[in-house]
Parts: structure tokens; sequence; C-alpha cells
């Protein structure tokens, strides 16, 4: 029996828990049904809100930061692509002209240098020896020379004879020969100086002081990179787009980011007959010498060119439903609105898009020049969103897309 009575109590709590649970049980469920059908008992349910009452829910006049820029009337300029290397517009490589030790080296590679200026020295003893030489055989073939023609000046008058006997008498004398080998010692001499042949930078110097060269030695080489010349291999079918003079926007591997602007030099008539590629020649100014020989580009050329088109920046379009569209400010720029307009794109570059008459196609939108398109900031607006232009939307806490 005293087992009996310990058992009854925690039956009685379990009965008294399981009709508690029935009973939260039963009001949840009334409160769900009352909801369904609209009678929630005294606003026991609430209603599921439409698309447009949450749109409403969350609207704000707060403006969105965007960028914009005017839609403008210009010439559309098409490029072409192509890729190569940097080159010096000029380049020589100084070789040893006499033999003998290097007495100087006077640069050192990437200085700059003057046409003229002394690069390097070979000790030039011996040919000032063999210039004293020759001077000192010169003057003995003077003697001789004038020993022979002393008396023509009086005893010839002819003078066919008198230029006849002067020859004659050089050619014994020795006088032209002695001329000659001091006209070559003097050369040798001035060749153990070894000048820049035009202005440029010093580039592999192959030698140093105290070393002994022999003629035909590459002692170092001498670049003109200024202009720097950049050959573009370009496919053949863009050749007929271009010509010389035309603008080159050019981009080095080694400055991304950092395109330079320069032009068509000359374009090959020739096309390689295993790559079916022609060779463009584009010249950028390199007053400091920063782009070096040898290093790869890519280059944009001017090619075609379409006067008077309506033209927005690229960024401005957007496609939606696959249909192209733009968002054009209407109002104040510090607080205006976001109109959502479909317009045709026609021919474009990297830069800019031009947009055609509605005319022309599908669409009965476009728009006008002078107008602002929102360029950035923009990607997830809606129609008539408020919105203001800012220069930077990342700055001004806004959305960057």
């Amino acid at each position: 029996m005293s087992k009996a009575k310990r058992i009854i109590p925690f039956v009685v709590a379990i009965v008294i828990v399981l009709a508690l649970g029935s009973g939260v049980y039963l009001r949840v469920r009334g409160g769900d049904t009352g909801a369904a059908d609209g009678s929630g008992g005294g606003g026991g349910g609430a209603a599921v809100p439409t698309p447009a009452e949450a749109a409403s829910a969350f609207a704000t006049d707060v403006a969105n930061p965007v960028q914009g820029a005017k839609v403008v009337r210009d010439t559309l300029v098409l490029y072409r692509a192509g890729e190569g290397q940097a080159a010096a517009d000029r380049q020589a490589v100084m070789l040893a002209q006499v033999s003998g030790r290097v007495l100087e080296v006077r640069v050192r590679e990437n200085q700059a240098v003057d046409g003229g200026a002394v690069l390097l020295v070979i000790d030039p003893t011996e040919y000032e020896l063999a210039v004293s030489e020759a001077e000192a055989a010169l003057r003995s073939a003077e003697a001789s020379y004038r020993e022979l023609t002393l008396a023509d000046e009086r005893m010839i008058t002819d003078p066919a004879i008198r230029e006849e006997r002067d020859r004659a008498a050089r050619a014994r004398s020795g006088l032209d020969a002695a001329e000659a080998r001091l006209k070559r010692a003097q050369l040798e001499l001035a060749r153990t100086r070894v000048e820049a042949p035009f202005p440029g930078r010093v580039a592999s110097v192959k030698v140093v002081p105290g070393q002994w060269v022999r003629v035909g030695d590459e002692l170092l080489t001498v670049v003109d990179a200024d202009p720097i010349r950049i050959e573009v291999q370009v496919l053949e079918g863009d050749v007929r787009f271009l010509a010389a003079g035309r603008r080159a926007d050019v981009e080095l591997t080694a400055f991304p980011g950092e395109p330079v602007v320069g032009r068509i030099e000359t374009i090959n008539p020739v096309v390689d007959r295993q790559t079916r590629m022609a060779k463009v020649t584009v010249t950028v100014p390199n007053p400091s010498g920063r782009i070096l020989p040898g290093m790869f580009a890519r280059v944009m050329l001017e090619a075609e060119r379409f006067p008077d088109r309506l033209l927005v920046p690229r960024s401005a379009i957007l496609e939606r439903d696959g249909r192209t569209m733009l968002f054009v400010l209407k109002g104040d720029p510090r607080g205006g609105s976001a109109e959502w307009r479909y317009v045709c794109p026609g021919l474009q570059n990297d830069v800019l898009v031009e947009i055609l008459p509605a005319e022309q196609c599908s669409e009965e939108q476009t728009v006008a020049p002078g107008e602002i398109v929102l360029t950035g900031g923009h990607y997830t607006l809606v129609h008539d969103a408020p919105v203001r232009i800012v220069e930077d939307v990342k700055e001004a806490g806004g959305r960057p897309q």
C-alpha cells in the first residue's frame, strides 16, 4: 500500500500537465483558424500584406546618391586592338675600332648623354706615337719635294707641264704617302675616344677600366628612347581602317592603369604570311625615359570615325527583362528623381554608346543632348526613385555597383 500511495501524486501531476498542454494547443489552433477566415476573434490574426503594401512599408524619401554624366552629340571613334613591344627609336652598339687597354669608362648604364659626349677612352699612348712618327715622315717628304721642284717655277712656264712635274715630284718624294699615313694615324688616335653618336641613354656597358679590347669588341650601347616606338601586330582585316597620324592609346604591362597617348607613325604594307598580321609602328613621347625598350604593351588604335552621334557613357546602359534601358535625371541634381527609359543602342566603343533616335528602332524613348544619365549607384533603382548627384557614390554612403 505504501508504494501505491507514493505513485499516486506523480500520476496526478502528469494528468494536470497534459490537460494544460491541450488547452494551449486548442487556443492556438483556434487563433489560426480565425486568421484564415478573416475573423480573428478580437484581432487574433494578421492579414498578409500585398507586394505593393510591402513596398509602401519600406518606401523612403531619402535621395539615393548616384553619379551622372551629360548626354552629348559628338564623333564616335571605334578602335582596333593590338599588342606589341616597345623599342628604341634609335639604337647604336658601340664597337672598339682600335685595340688597346680601356683607360676610362666615363658613363654608367641608364645615364643620359648628349651627342658627341665621350663615353669611354682607350689608352692613346701607342697611337700618339704613331701620329708623331707620321708627322716626322711627312716633314721629310716635304723636304724632298721642295728639292725636286725648286727650279720649276722659274724654268717652266707651261701650266700643264708644271702640273705634271708636280705630280711626279710628290710621288718621288713620298709626300702623298706620308700625308695619307698621317691621316690614318690621326684617325686611329681619335678612335681611342668613343663618343655618343646621338643624344640618348647608355645601356649594356660591357667593359671596365683596365680591360684589353680588340677591334670589333662590343663596348656599350646607346639608345634614343624619346620618342619610344611600339611595333604593334594588327590583324590583316583591320589594317584598312587605320591611317598614319591617328591616335593610339597605349597601356604598358609594367604600368597597369596608366595609359599614355601616342600616334600611328607608319603602317607596314606587307602582311606576314605565317601569322596573317601586319606591323603598325606607334610612337609615344618618353622624355623621362620611363618606358624601356622591350616592355610589352596593349594598344588601342583609332580606326573608324562616325560624326554627329548621340552618345552616353557605357556605364549608363542597363539590361532589364531582356531590354536595354537607362535612367535619366529629372529635376534638380541635388534632389531629383530617376526616370526609367528604354532605349536602342547603336555603335559603341569601350567608353561610349550611341543611342539611336526613336524612329530608327522599336523603342519610343530616347535621350537628348544635355540631359543627365545616371552612371553609378543606379543598378538597383526603380522608376521615380529619389536621387542626388554626387562625385563618389561610395563616399556618399551609396552602393557603387
